[in-house]
């Protein structure tokens, strides 16, 4: 059987692209619990937003659109840094360093936007807050 150069073509493109499909699929099955995790919180931030905004504002559109933004930007730097620590054996405290933060971050924002949604009452938020950084002393 007689290949032409255009099937060798469309093979090789084939193979590549079912090769990085099957890395990335890897790399999400190993750490599934990671993406839902960060899928979940983006979303829970996002949902008390859109609440706080409709009360606010009235529905924006594009502040609804930033919640995929925000979700598709949280999966491509934790898809980086998995592939990083999958890659070289010294950098497995990578994830903890750079998302860490960031999640800490994050559910703020929720508990924040979750306060001015009315889902929880400001006396309890500022309890929780108080009891982040101690060192700062008692609200006046």
């Amino acid at each position: 059987m007689k290949t032409s150069g255009l099937s060798l073509i469309i093979y090789s493109i084939s193979m590549t692209t079912a090769f990085i499909c099957s890395y990335f699929m890897e790399i999400t099955m190993q750490n599934a619990e990671q993406y839902l995790a960060i899928i979940a919180l983006i979303f829970a931030d996002g949902f008390f937003g859109v609440i706080a905004g409709v009360k606010r504002e009235g529905f924006k559109t594009y502040k609804a659109v930033k919640i995929l933004k925000n979700l598709l930007f949280w999966i491509i730097i934790l898809t980086v840094i998995l592939g990083i620590e999958a890659s070289f054996s010294g950098t497995f405290w990578l994830s903890e360093t750079i998302i860490t933060p960031l999640i800490i971050f994050q559910l703020i924002s929720a508990l924040k936007n979750a306060s001015m949604a009315g889902f929880v009452k400001i006396d309890e938020l500022n309890r929780i807050l108080d009891k982040i950084d101690k060192h700062k002393g008692k609200r006046s």
